[in-house]
């Protein structure tokens, strides 16, 4: 042992177990406190480390528990030899470190021999135990090219916040472990969550030079509304940039195209049952698209639909009245003509549009007897394939299946139907779900798939010149209910996953999706409502490293999120968390965590967090960086806002608007000041 390590030696070993040591400080040691050669050193607090030299190597220990005498030792002392008696440590092995060079393993290969010395930790020592050294690296250019400019750096490592357990010391994590998985952020609410979100992103991208982190992307689902406050400070143009999207419920904020959404969405949306309804409801969207084609093939299948249904009305099986059907008939003709098919054809046969009949004996058999003509044998229909579609056409063409089904013998079909027609209408006529429709005037302008996930992933320009304009994009969803929650959620996450399967090369684009809250969608049970966005979420969780696409999940109740999306992540930032369910979930889901580490959750103080994962060699308890500014999640003040002079102003603007919250003007605002 070197003399400058004589000089920082604490105390002895004095019982050695494979997991578990003993250490006897030194006399003199009052208080546990330690003056060293460098500083005054206080080694006795929980969750600190030791170092014991063995050999070449140094054993590292964590301080576990401290006592003032060997709970062997029977005989009692009065108060004031108390003060001179002997101070252990209990610690317990937890990895070993050269002494001179090389990096730190878990686990312990060489145990130390009775009465080694004990030495305090230095702050080269953490950052070797840590791996965090070096923060700051030279930079790479494109395609490893030169670097522009040639003096660029970048961050090796990510400041997250004060270690509390040793002086002044930055805790750091690795950024290629920390953002390169799944991270959960944990804590009961008011722990600082939020703040701690804020904090992290900012100290990435507040980098003072370059290079910056252009090339991340974070989509925000802030559902909550707090989050702007926080970020926009950010954007500096040329540097950082962020955007705002507000998802109100309503067609002038945040749209969805209803055509986006896949067959299991549509199915999961209007809770259409397996055997009867959902065969229809594939038909009625393919229909969507039947209608919009312009091939021969396609015109071939159109024809035979509507002569199908057409004969169909005239069989009068269905219960309508004659004018109810004539109607259905001349809708079918006047929507979906063709050369063969369409209101000219009707006229020839003098139809009387009042009564639902024809005019002239026969003219009805002369007719069908036309339309029959373009009926088909052995026709499939096309698949549901995204083409865009007025929302009100899906109710016309799941009109038009159930016909064609009637048309083939079911003749129940309708009354089968009627639960899923009726949620179809519901859809068109709810004012929350007006980001979702779209009319046919709106088809032009609605945007094609790629050109949507594009802007939402903050990229602009044509073909391979794409770069990058926003890398953080909050999605305020503070206005809208946990049902819509959860349909843009998933409906958007599937999406993105999607492209990110298909890019070519793979995994060279990351998209971190940061869940504020999310136990609200991605829950340990089935949804209530209609989508059940968990089962996107969890796919995600199982298969979204491979192609660079990550879930940071922040929650109050762990044991309310889903149990696969909570077991992929690698990293946690824990705050204080105090219920017992909570407590025993992350027990369950990070089993490599000691009952002592955990142990710790319950005391937390506010703004501090346990972080424990792949991107901290070791469970480390520390202070979260200053969020500034801060999200709009501030304790309310009760004392202020109660106690004051008569007459002082409320200073707020109030409103309610119930279901109309899109549409909000000054008449639905109360000022009051």
């Amino acid at each position: 042992m070197s003399n400058d390590d004589r000089k920082r030696a604490v105390g002895k070993l004095v019982s050695v177990a494979a997991d578990h040591f003993i250490v006897e400080m030194h006399a003199g040691t009052d208080n546990f406190t330690v003056v060293g050669f460098d500083d005054v050193h206080y080694v006795a607090r929980l969750g600190s480390f030791l170092m014991i030299p063995s050999q070449s190597e140094y054993v590292v220990v964590e301080v576990v528990g401290l006592r003032e005498r060997d709970v062997s030792r029977t005989d009692e002392r009065s108060d004031f030899d108390r003060a001179g008696s002997s101070k252990f440590l209990d610690v317990v092995p937890v990895g070993m470190l050269p002494a001179r060079g090389g990096t730190f393993r878990f686990g312990v290969s060489v145990f130390p021999s009775l009465y080694a010395d004990a030495l305090y930790a230095l702050d080269h020592e953490l950052d070797r135990i840590f791996e965090t050294q070096t923060a700051v690296e030279p930079s790479i250019g494109f395609n490893g090219e030169g670097c522009i400019p040639a003096n660029a750096s970048r961050y090796r490592v990510l400041s997250i916040g004060k270690s509390v357990i040793f002086e002044d010391y930055e805790v750091k994590v690795h950024l290629d472990e920390f953002f390169g998985g799944h991270v959960a952020i944990l804590g009961n609410t008011g722990s600082g969550k939020s703040c701690t979100v804020a904090s992290i992103l900012q100290s990435l991208f507040e980098k003072p030079d370059e290079h910056l982190a252009r090339g991340a992307t974070f989509v925000v689902f802030d559902v909550n509304g707090e989050y702007r406050a926080a970020f926009e400070p950010l954007a500096k143009p040329g540097r950082i940039g962020v955007e705002h999207i507000v998802l109100n419920g309503a067609a002038t904020g945040f749209r969805l195209p209803h055509w986006y959404l896949e067959m299991a969405e549509w199915e999961l949306l209007l809770q259409a049952s397996e055997r009867t309804q959902l065969p229809v409801l594939r038909m009625a969207l393919g229909l969507t698209s039947l209608f919009h084609g312009s091939s021969t093939a396609s015109l071939q299948i159109k024809e035979h639909f509507i002569a199908t249904c057409i004969v169909e009305c005239f069989r009068g099986a269905d219960g309508d009245s004659p004018v109810a059907k004539f109607q259905r008939v001349v809708s079918l003709l006047q929507k979906y003509p063709t050369s063969n098919l369409n209101m000219a054809l009707l006229n020839q046969f003098n139809p009387n549009l009042q009564y639902g009949n024809f005019v002239g004996a026969n003219s009805q058999e002369a007719f069908l007897a036309q339309v029959r003509v373009r009926v088909h044998e052995d026709v499939h229909f096309p698949s549901y394939d995204h083409t865009p579609f007025a929302f009100e056409d899906l109710e016309e063409c799941m009109d038009f299946a159930i016909l064609y089904e009637e048309a083939h013998g079911n003749r129940q079909i309708r009354d089968y139907c009627s639960s899923m027609v009726t949620r179809l209408k519901s859809l068109k006529d709810r004012a929350e779900y007006a980001f979702l429709r779209h009319s046919n005037p709106e088809l032009a302008e609605a945007p094609s798939p790629i050109d949507f996930l594009t802007r939402l992933l903050g990229l602009e320009g044509e073909g391979v010149s794409v770069t990058k304009k926003n890398q953080i994009v909050v999605l305020d969803m503070n206005d809208v209910e946990d049902e819509v929650v959860e349909l843009v959620s998933s409906v958007t996450a599937r999406m993105l996953f999607k492209l990110l399967r298909r890019a070519d090369p793979r995994n060279r684009f990351p998209i971190h999706l940061l869940l504020e809250e999310a136990h609200r969608y991605i829950g340990a049970t089935p949804s209530r409502y209609a989508v059940d966005a968990t089962k996107g979420f969890e796919r995600i969780a199982k298969e979204g490293r491979k192609y660079g696409m990550f879930i940071m999940l922040a929650s109050q109740r762990p044991s309310e999120l889903s149990k696969t999306v909570l077991s992929q992540c690698s990293n946690f930032v824990v705050h204080r968390i105090q219920n017992p369910d909570d407590l025993s979930q992350i027990r369950q889901m990070t089993p490599f965590i000691s009952d002592a580490v955990l142990k710790r959750l319950p005391s937390l103080p506010k703004q501090h967090a346990l972080v424990f994962g792949t991107s901290v060699n070791l469970p480390t308890t520390f202070k979260v960086r200053e969020a500034s500014p801060r999200p709009s999640s501030d304790d309310t003040k009760i004392v202020d806002l109660w106690f004051h002079e008569v007459g002082r102003p409320a200073n707020i603007r109030l409103s309610y608007a119930g279901d109309n919250a899109g549409d909000l003007d000054d008449d639905d605002f109360i000022d009051m000041e």
